[in-house]
């Protein structure tokens, strides 16, 4: 008996959710959030007798549902507008890839050629091109026999490119 009250408050705890989720980040009373509870138990105590049975929880949920789907439908056709720019009701390719955001470099070419270039003459040798790359391969290469092994690798996080990237010095 006092494992099924437990899920009960539980799972009334969880429908009364919503009222706290629309306070986030925000300071809430305790007052203030026992008079939310009480307003969502109301809801759901659709008989008004005190108490929320089964089939009110059940019905809450539903409309709950509902609710939640509802939102996401009209989010989901407010995004199709958004993308069907010649308004006909129907997606074309062209229309679906213009959506695709930007591809943008993080590194100018002229912050490239200031990391690269370490004699300052305004190029990149073949030399200081490898340079960073080599770096961080002797770095992985733990045994320093010129070969990275999977071993090594992930004992460097596995996370390492060993590839033209340029590194800040």
């Amino acid at each position: 008996m006092k494992r099924l009250l437990i899920v009960s408050c539980a799972g009334i705890l969880a429908i009364g959710t919503p009222a706290l989720a629309q306070q986030a980040g925000k300071p809430i009373a305790r007052a203030d959030f026992i008079k939310n509870l009480d307003t969502k138990f109301n809801g759901i105590d659709t008989n008004h007798d005190g108490r929320v049975s089964r089939d009110e929880i059940a019905a809450a949920q539903q409309r709950d549902l509902q609710a939640a789907k509802a939102a996401l439908d009209k989010r989901l056709q407010d995004g199709f507008r958004k993308l069907d720019t010649n308004r006909d009701g129907k997606l074309s390719l062209e229309e679906f890839m213009a959506s695709e955001p930007a591809i943008k470099t993080t590194v100018t070419a002229d912050q490239m050629l200031q990391n690269l270039d370490t004699n300052h003459d305004g190029k990149v040798s073949v030399e200081e091109f490898r340079a960073p790359q080599l770096a961080t391969f002797n770095r992985i290469d733990i045994n320093h026999d010129g070969v990275v092994t999977p071993q090594e690798y992930q004992a460097a996080g596995g996370k390492t490119q060993v590839a033209p990237v340029v590194q800040k010095k």
